[in-house]
């Protein structure tokens, strides 16, 4: 080995390059210590499309910063962004480095469509559920209800969406709508009633039902005025309904 020059000069360069490295990552250490990167500046912005109305600078310091640790160099931005999504309202965070000793994060809140559930949890437009202040969701306006199994709830928000267009013919409005476990779909609307419409067995199923109860609807309302409970649309060929101060069950057939 002694006398190979070629491979003793190998070696020698080697090393010279491993320490180096090492001077320079030993350099790079002591210039990330350096107080002038502690973090100093966490700017917190809402994205290009939203506002924030609910996260306040209050929640942010109880909430998101005693779990942000590092400065500049060292601090985990999915740590950042993790704490900052632990933040009620919020839906997605971004975040970014600001040179020299501050962060950029984005926020993007939730938008509260309804109640989720009887545990005081909202649905968001998005089909996300999130835990929040419901006083701070009703600032939104009046917020209906939504029941349904884990995993329905983007189902369950396109449902009522279609709710809200087939009912909207009969000037009706869905104030609260269930899909039971076994994938039933009732709905409560805006006069008091209940509507079963059970469950999809095809594409079109629970339009044609709600077109069958709106088609009938004026004569319904002639006859039994605001009495109307309940009305089952599940009978292939008609309805059956229950009225207030009526101790009865009756079933109307289609002409």
């Amino acid at each position: 080995m002694w006398h190979d020059i070629k491979l003793l000069n190998a070696t020698a360069g080697a090393l010279l390059a491993l320490t180096l490295v090492a001077v320079l990552g030993a350099a790079l250490w002591w210039v990330a210590q350096r107080p002038m990167f502690t973090l100093k500046s966490i700017q917190v912005e809402a994205t290009a499309q939203g506002t924030l109305r609910h996260i306040s600078t209050s929640t942010v310091r109880a909430t998101a910063l005693p779990r942000i640790k590092g400065n500049f160099f060292t601090v985990n931005l999915d740590g950042v962004r993790a704490a900052f999504e632990s933040v009620p309202w919020v839906r997605k965070a971004t975040v970014r480095r600001a040179w020299p000793n501050g962060l950029v994060v984005t926020v993007e809140e939730h938008q509260p469509l309804g109640t989720w559930g009887d545990d005081g949890r909202l649905l968001s437009v998005a089909g996300d559920i999130f835990t929040a202040n419901l006083a701070e969701a009703e600032e939104h306006g009046d917020l209906p209800a939504f029941i349904g199994p884990l995993g329905s709830e983007r189902e369950v928000v396109t449902r009522y969406h279609d709710f809200q267009q087939w009912f909207a013919v009969a000037k009706l409005k869905p104030e609260k709508v269930s899909l039971s476990g076994r994938y039933a779909w009732s709905v409560k609307l805006s006069n008091g009633m209940t509507v079963e419409l059970g469950r999809e067995q095809s594409r079109d199923t629970l339009k044609a039902r709600v077109e069958r109860l709106v088609n009938i609807y004026p004569q319904l309302l002639a006859r039994l005025q605001d009495r109307i409970e309940s009305v089952d649309m599940r009978y292939p060929n008609g309805l059956a309904l229950r009225a207030h101060g009526l101790n009865l069950k009756q079933e109307i057939k289609k002409k």
